[in-house]
């Protein structure tokens, strides 16, 4: 059988729905993908746009679900397809999904300090950044090597996460 792979590289716009489908965990969220382009005075303009479902499985779950919550910067690798369903009126609609084969934070829009580096190593690092001014980046602090997956400071809002309770 063929599948689509697919990269996305956005911002989840939603909060992370965590619940069991039998006996296995999903998490579930929405993607926005932005383009834009350069003007012929130098600006910027908005293009296309994509907004994806994205489902994670397995040990994606705990991941994705103690690292990475509403604003984050992702990108998302996973194979795409079309979910078909019935409305709640009784209409037949689709939507286009991807299955999650791996999900990372952005590390374009996302500064990470790893122990044992001097503030001029992350200099350094900044510098070689193409188009991102400090105003537009995060910082975040690498987890150690303890296995804790939500090692990164994220926006005061994801910041502290635990892993989301699973609900029906």
């Amino acid at each position: 059988m063929f599948e689509t792979s697919l990269t996305v590289v956005g911002h989840i716009v939603n909060d992370l729905q965590r619940r069991k489908v039998g006996d296995q965990d999903l998490i579930k969220f929405r993607v926005a993908s932005n383009s834009r382009r350069r003007t012929s005075d130098g600006g910027w303009e908005p293009g296309n746009s994509l907004f994806i479902t994205v489902n994670c499985w397995g040990r994606l779950v705990t991941g994705v679900g103690a690292t990475l919550g509403k604003g984050s910067p992702v990108i998302v690798v996973g194979h795409v397809y079309t979910s078909e369903y019935d409305d709640k009126d009784g209409n037949r609609r689709s939507s286009v999904e991807m299955r999650a084969t791996s999900v990372g934070p952005d590390l374009s829009r996302l500064r990470v300090e790893t122990p044992g580096r001097t503030a001029e190593d992350v200099a350094r690092l900044a510098t070689a950044e193409v188009g991102a001014s400090d105003s537009d980046l995060v910082s975040a602090n690498a987890a150690g090597l303890d296995g804790n997956a939500a090692g990164l400071e994220l926006p005061a809002d994801t910041q502290t996460r635990s892993p989301l309770p699973l609900s029906a």
